[in-house]
């Protein structure tokens, strides 16, 4: 697979894009007023504490409140191997390989079973011991301040939520100040490498402080490590000095920018090329590159072309896709994506009608090609909670089994963690998916201010029948006979229409003459009436 990295940055805002052999697979959008807040170091001051969900309300001088529940104090450790793991790993795998040549008769090596299954009992048992927290965290009171780092950004009606495990991201390692283990990425497969790159952190790190080493640091020299850690230790030691003189909430650490951090996070032999059509941001990396890891500074390129970047590598055609609601397949079948409040829901529909005699192998088909596309559009559009997939019915049940297969084959590429459970009975599959980031939607749009974003807004019939209700109302309440009507112009030729009009008919029933007045700056679901003898707004005093 062919994966390139394009940056397009223009003054109100920088788009970078992933494609795996041509086709987008990520993407990132920072904007002005939604600047990425991912990783950013806060002194903050514990408001409120919740004992009821395990959380605390964190001020970092922000117009919201963190969030900071007690269990994110271990949400670092989801993607690492410590110290006990390991060791019982590489015994494990010694053991193996001691059983498999005494059963070849090419080591008179005395191979104890117990021992093994000892090993096996006791990898079982350490995986349920829970994990050491040695973190600040413990015994936070109100008014307390206390260091927080942001993992997940604001979203809908929520603020930011924070952890008090710091994790100060380098190219090769992460620096963990408050906690002294030490953590080699699962995607090392190597256990000799993995026990090389421990016994070098052990050896570096001061003590009490800890670090997870990044899958980027496999094969890395000592020097290029040391130097790593070396900028990193600078980085905290300069939040010390922050702490000791702040005297309110304060940022103490700004990520880079998400350009770069990109690059820093994703750069590695699977990225053929990286293209920039910024000169400002193509000189940020490459010198970034050059003293981070220089053996990639030869595939960054400047777009220099007249034509945009994004049209050049056929993009802004699949961007479109990111914003619809309907998705089409090849087989002609499409899918839905719904947001609701507390999940996505995406419907997979055929699209084509089909015999019985081959509804169950269609079904399967539109299925498998659905849950492509729908594993993609979930990284595309970066939706993370509770996502809920109504797949076509297929009642045979190994139909089903394959389709839960291959979802989970397809959600291996995400990044972020998600887990697909087995589809019921009625076909329904739920997947969760970490959330980290505002999803696409959330970052390009805005709640229509008519419907509210529910996409609906009150039919015309309705709403006439409320100005009748307002009329009778006013009638038997007031002496007044002339009064003036405001509403938007598609309610207007509503109600105009027709040899004797729907507001003809009113003015007749209740004795009242109306002027009718239309104007675009009213609402849509709105209607007011304006007294001609006081001159104001009486729409309030007469409504039910």
């Amino acid at each position: 697979m062919i994966k390139e990295i394009i940056i397009n940055s223009t003054l109100n805002e920088e788009r970078i894009a992933i494609t795996e052999d041509g086709r987008l697979a990520e993407l990132f959008i920072e904007l002005p007023e939604k600047e990425r807040s991912i990783g950013n170091i806060y002194l903050g001051k514990v408001t409120k504490i919740i004992e009821g969900i395990n959380a605390a309300f964190v001020n970092i001088g922000q117009n919201q409140d963190a969030f900071l529940h007690f269990s994110d104090i271990d949400s670092q450790l989801d993607n690492i191997i410590t110290d006990d793991e390991d060791e019982e790993l590489y015994e494990k795998q010694k053991q193996r390989k001691a059983a498999k040549l005494a059963s070849n008769g090419r080591n008179p090596v005395a191979v104890d079973p117990n021992k093994i299954k000892y090993s096996k009992a006791k990898i079982q048992e350490q995986a349920r011991k829970p994990r050491k927290q040695n973190n600040p965290r413990i015994n936070i009171e109100q008014g307390q301040n206390i260091i927080v780092q942001i993992v997940r950004e604001a979203y809908s009606s929520k603020g930011v939520k924070v952890t008090t495990r710091i994790g100060i991201p380098g190219r090769y390692v992460v620096l963990m100040p408050f906690d002294d283990v030490i953590g080699i990425s699962k995607k090392i497969s190597s256990l000799r490498e993995r026990r090389r790159l421990r016994q070098l952190a052990r050896n570096s790190l001061p003590a009490g402080q800890g670090c997870i080493i990044r899958t980027a640091a496999q094969k890395i020299n000592e020097h290029e490590l040391l130097k790593d850690w070396d900028s990193l230790e600078k980085i905290w030691n300069e939040i010390e000095l922050k702490v000791k003189k702040a005297k309110e909430p304060t940022l103490l650490y700004q990520d880079l920018p998400i350009a770069t951090s990109i690059v820093r996070d994703l750069m590695n032999k699977d990225i053929s090329k990286v293209t920039i059509d910024s000169k400002k941001l193509y000189k940020e990396i490459t010198n970034y590159l050059k003293w981070a890891s220089p053996a990639h500074v030869d595939k960054i390129t400047l777009y220099n072309d007249s034509k945009p970047i994004f049209e050049h590598f056929s993009i802004e055609k699949q961007l479109e896709q990111t914003y619809k609601r309907k998705v089409r397949l090849p087989s002609g079948g499409t899918i839905v994506v719904d947001q609701a409040e507390a999940m996505v829901v995406i419907d997979v529909n055929s699209g084509k009608a089909i015999s019985e005699k081959v509804q169950e192998k269609n079904a399967l088909q539109t299925n498998l090609e659905a849950l492509k596309e729908i594993a993609r559009q979930i990284r595309l559009r970066d939706i993370g909670g509770i996502i809920l997939v109504d797949f076509i019915d297929m009642k045979k049940l190994p139909y089903r089994k394959k389709v839960y297969t291959a979802m989970r084959t397809e959600l291996i590429k995400d990044r972020a963690k998600t887990i697909a459970y087995p589809l019921s009975q009625l076909n329904l599959m739920q997947i969760t998916r970490q959330r980290v980031n505002q999803n696409i939607s959330e970052k390009l749009s805005e709640s229509c201010p008519m419907c509210q974003g529910t996409g609906k807004v009150i039919s015309k019939s309705v709403l006439t029948t409320a100005i009748e209700r307002w009329l009778k109302n006013f009638r038997a309440n007031s002496r007044e006979f002339r009064l003036i009507l405001h509403v938007h112009p598609n309610l207007a030729e509503f109600l105009s229409e027709g040899t004797i009009s729907k507001l003809s008919r009113m003015m007749i029933k209740y004795f009242v003459k109306i002027k009718l007045q239309q104007s675009n700056h009213i609402r849509i679901d709105e209607f007011k009436f304006y007294s001609v003898r006081q001159e104001k707004d009486i729409t309030q005093e007469f409504l039910n």
